[in-house]
């Protein structure tokens, strides 16, 4: 790429060097891009229910007609299992069982259908400290595209690990339309919050990804939530409130919509906001122009009655 295709920063300035240059990140290959679907990245800090919130997306979306591919990108590779009730193998598994020759997998190899008919693939990860994640999203990205199943998707959710300094983490923003983060109504949470939007304002940079919006989850209220979004130009576009059954849909390796209805148990309306969810990000959420704080202004703007 040379200095004429390259992205102009807010400052009016060229990048030092092209995207991935001299970092653990992976560059894009130009020819894995995700043309044909509309494409989602949920993050979120370590914990905060980026697994919960992918899974029961998608199946909102499916619930409106929509096939739907869900993609973890996650070591731990748990991202799926509500959907498909089980630990899938993951792609860097099945490759490295055929020697990473992948012209001897087949689709079925590694892409498992779960609840109501959502597509599932777990990227997996490297052992720790042996490699970067990146790499596995990318091939992951790459099978897919060799065995033709994006042609036949209408969307895909990548639900991201929280890190925010891994390739593994900066990947799926090569391939996003809309960003979203999952956060809570308390400092960490919101702190990583402000740390993952300047992530993804550094990568919409170099590729089409742009910050659609924020889902609190967790979470009783949402005043600091709002009041943080409001002072840097995002905007909260979904409520799940700390529902005991949310809670108790994971340990039954359910979503919230395979849960019996109970009195009282909120049940209703977090299916229904998932689908308003869902419809909304179908129709298209404006691309968010967030002005991130300093680790310092945050630290103050925060937790101050």
């Amino acid at each position: 790429m040379t200095n004429q295709e390259l992205p102009v920063d807010m400052f009016g300035s060229l990048p030092k060097q092209p995207d991935g240059e001299g970092s653990v990140q992976v560059q894009l290959d130009p020819d894995m891009r995700i043309d044909t679907a509309k494409v989602f990245a949920i993050y979120g800090k370590g914990g905060i229910g980026k697994s919960t919130t992918s899974s029961n997306l998608s199946v909102a979306f499916s619930k409106l007609g929509k096939r739907v591919l869900q993609i973890g990108c996650d070591p731990k590779h748990d991202s799926t299992f509500t959907l498909t009730k089980c630990l899938v193998p993951t792609v860097i598994d099945i490759l490295e069982s055929v020697d990473f020759h992948a012209e001897e997998l087949r689709p079925s190899d590694y892409v498992y259908e779960g609840y109501n008919g959502v597509m599932c693939v777990e990227a997996g990860g490297p052992p720790a400290g042996t490699g970067c994640g990146g790499y596995v999203v990318g091939q992951t990205v790459k099978l897919l595209k060799q065995h033709h199943l994006l042609e036949d998707t209408d969307v895909v959710v990548f639900d991201v690990l929280g890190d925010v300094v891994c390739g593994g983490f900066a990947t799926p923003l090569q391939h996003a339309e809309r960003a979203l983060i999952v956060t809570a109504n308390d400092f960490d949470s919101i702190f990583a919050m402000n740390r993952i939007a300047s992530a993804i304002l550094a990568k919409s940079k170099h590729y089409g990804v742009r910050l659609g919006g924020v889902i609190a989850n967790r979470s009783r209220n949402t005043d600091e939530i709002d009041r943080f979004v409001d002072a840097v130009g995002l905007k909260r576009l979904a409520h799940l409130p700390d529902l005991d059954i949310i809670r108790r849909s994971r340990l039954k390796k359910s979503t919230v919509f395979e849960m019996d209805p109970e009195p009282g148990s909120g049940l209703e309306g977090a299916q229904q906001q998932y689908l308003d969810l869902a419809q909304r990000l179908w129709d298209g959420v404006e691309p968010l122009e967030a002005h991130p704080m300093r680790d310092r202004d945050i630290f103050d703007f925060l937790g101050f009655d």
